[in-house]
């Protein structure tokens, strides 16, 4: 039975909190020094009482396959919380676990899957009828542009991975480059993790060059965490790297884009602006002249190309041109003659609203 004194419980509500879940653990000595740091001084054995009266009430669980023994919560217990969950925050919940379903790996879920069982719990527990349950039925998200499924990410890989970073440890990767048959070795120091819809890349610079690298997380086939201490730049901000550009590929310059935009294509923009200095203006007849300062990307031309006819860009004439081009290609692509698909293929297939 857990001790309920006001001292033991409170020691007893700190350790719980320190208990990692599975597969990693604490041993009682760790605990005992995590406690102590908290200003409970006990000793180790009382640590290690406290630990078995502990998992007969919670779902912890003890290795004995390594010394020293180590203590865990169970990789699917639900998340150790005492303020309960509203209904709204329950449901939020669910909502956020549809959209990463769709985006982030497996290994990154699986931290995360405490936190969803308990929203369903919370759910399941309101009572048949009730007027929140039935939003379960209700309430579903959807990506804005063609899905595509996550890399997966090896969960040893990205355990590693965050561990040295929060560290602020050296990591030895052994990388494997997009069509390549071998490995590649490299020493990083790391700066941040970055998901970029389905992808996640490790920021670093790797031994002494200064320059910013990006690893694709699927792609590290295996990571050693070394007792180096990693050397990151003074000031060094991934906010002021993003808002570059860098992860829209390139190497972000700002430029001043104007475009013309047709049959209400860029209708959106006035309520998601392209950029917080953006101008649109009504030139009728369904068209919108749009002014806005933005990082010149790959990514940036992406977005154009993909609204095909509906918009011209005007300035700068780099990418007008670069635009203007691209266009050229596909349309002699398309106009080839070898390929021999079906005439009104799609015709066939259902259509839904728009």
């Amino acid at each position: 039975m857990v001790n309920s004194s006001p001292d033991t419980l409170m020691r007893q509500w700190q350790m719980l909190r320190m208990i990692p879940r599975h597969p990693q653990v604490i041993s009682a000595s760790e605990l005992k020094q995590k406690l102590e740091n908290e200003q409970y001084i006990v000793a180790k054995r009382t640590v290690e009482r406290d630990l078995q009266s502990l998992s007969a009430v919670f779902p912890l669980m003890l290795d004995e396959s390594v010394r020293p023994f180590g203590w865990s919560w169970q990789a699917d217990a639900c998340n150790f919380n005492v303020p309960g969950l509203s209904n709204s925050e329950a449901l939020t919940l669910v909502m956020v676990e549809q959209h990463l379903n769709a985006l982030l790996p497996s290994a990154t879920l699986s931290q995360l899957q405490p936190y969803f069982k308990a929203a369903k719990q919370h759910l399941n527990d309101i009572p048949r009828g009730d007027q929140v349950r039935s939003w379960l039925h209700k309430v579903r998200t959807v990506p804005p542009a063609q899905p595509l499924l996550p890399s997966p990410v090896k969960a040893e890989i990205q355990q590693a991975v965050y561990g040295g970073l929060l560290a602020d440890k050296q990591l030895d990767i052994s990388y494997r480059k997009r069509g390549a048959s071998n490995n590649s070795e490299y020493r990083v120091h790391p700066l941040a993790v970055v998901q970029r819809g389905p992808v996640a890349y490790l920021c670093c610079h790797v031994k002494t060059d200064a320059r910013l690298r990006k690893f694709a997380m699927h792609r590290i086939q295996s990571v050693i965490v070394s007792d180096e201490p990693a050397d990151v730049p003074a000031g060094f901000s991934i906010d002021e790297v993003i808002a570059g550009g860098e992860f829209g590929f390139g190497q972000g310059k700002q430029i001043q884009l104007e475009a013309i935009f047709h049959h209400g294509v860029g209708d959106h923009l006035f309520e998601t602006p392209i950029s917080i200095d953006q101008i649109i203006t009504d030139l009728g007849d369904g068209k919108l002249s749009l002014q806005a300062t933005v990082a010149y990307t790959q990514q940036l031309e992406w977005w154009l190309l993909g609204l095909g006819d509906g918009v011209k860009v005007i300035k700068p004439l780099a990418l007008r041109n670069k635009i203007a081009d691209s266009i050229q290609r596909m349309s002699q692509l398309y106009q080839q003659t070898s390929d021999h698909s079906t005439p009104n293929a799609l015709n066939t297939a259902s259509t839904g609203s728009k």
